[in-house]
């Protein structure tokens, strides 16, 4: 037990994402492989004089861990009660979905846009995106807040859910480890151009299906909505989802720019460094004061289309 999953799993896990979001009240995992993270680095540091390889197996060893842990737990639990195994990967796999968190967060940007000035709205951006925001005005804010929801619908979301399928819920937390290394050191900045290489490209190859699978959920999602706009989507995304300067983040962003009509992309600021990235939806116009909302909107829409798919894998093939 703990290789396999099924579909009532899933569906509670995103019931109670969709209920709960991130409730404060508990410890999140998340929060331990953050501490994890910082314990262990300088460990890997002083044993492993190269760099590259220090980085290399500190990513592989937490990884690895993480999978053992959550196998480890689903196995005791299974032992004890099936109910209490089925208990523990539910709770588990909630906490590897974050799509409440993700629109909650994304809303109170709009929020502070429209009710409580531009300065508040860039330290609430601030708090989700990784450029810097201090010159970015009221577009350069609704864009990043659309291209926050649209890359995170796959990190956030998507990516674990389908770990999960291939490989249960220890595989879906091995991908959560995966995914906050590479938000922690997987920087080109002096200190983890090196050392964080690893964790970089290990995210790159986690995300490669699940970004391209985004396409199209994110198209169908679209079209559910009007036809005009999953046609919209899937072409953008098809023309130019390799435009983005990241291997995946590209092919969401692409498709939400074609759904929404919005030209996403550009310059930006990054740690001090201007990134010039190309513009995505480059035919289309800038985004307007609900293009958060739209985008939020089609993120659950696409989520939910998600796990209708994935209950039918694990009815059909699973």
């Amino acid at each position: 037990m703990g290789g396999d999953v099924h579909c009532y799993i899933i569906l509670m896990a995103y019931t109670l994402d969709l209920l709960f979001g991130d409730p404060r009240f508990l410890p999140h995992p998340i929060a331990g492989m953050g501490k994890a993270i910082n314990f262990f680095e300088p460990l890997f540091r002083k044993t492993i004089y190269d760099p590259f390889k220090a980085g290399l197996f500190f990513a592989l060893f937490l990884i690895l861990s993480t999978w053992g842990i959550t196998w480890l737990a689903i196995k005791g639990a299974m032992a004890f009660h099936p109910f209490f195994g089925g208990l523990v990967q539910c709770i588990a796999l909630f906490f590897c979905f974050s799509v409440t968190s993700l629109k909650k967060a994304a809303s109170e940007v709009e929020d502070a846009l429209e009710n409580h000035g531009i300065e508040t709205a860039r330290k609430k951006i601030a708090m989700i995106v990784g450029r810097e925001v201090k010159q970015l005005d009221r577009p350069g804010i609704l864009k990043a807040g659309v291209e926050t929801v649209s890359e995170n619908f796959v990190d956030g979301f998507l990516s674990p859910l389908c770990f999960a399928l291939a490989g249960g819920v220890p595989l879906a937390m091995a991908y959560k480890m995966i995914n906050t290394l590479d938000s922690m050191v997987g920087y080109k900045n002096q200190k983890y151009i090196l050392f964080g290489r690893a964790a970089a490209k290990i995210d790159d190859m986690a995300n490669y299906i699940p970004a391209r699978l985004s396409l199209g959920l994110i198209s169908f999602a679209a079209g559910l909505i009007h036809i005009k706009k999953g046609k919209l989507a899937f072409k953008t995304g098809v023309l130019e989802g390799r435009q983005h300067s990241s291997p995946n983040a590209g092919y969401p962003e692409a498709a939400f720019a074609g759904a929404l009509h919005i030209t996403l992309g550009g310059p930006n600021v990054y740690h001090g460094r201007l990134v010039n990235k190309p513009y995505i939806g480059k035919n289309f116009g800038g985004p307007g004061p609900d293009s958060i909302k739209k985008a939020c909107d089609l993120m659950l829409l696409s989520s939910f289309v998600s796990v209708s798919g994935a209950c039918l894998i694990c009815f059909f093939v699973i």
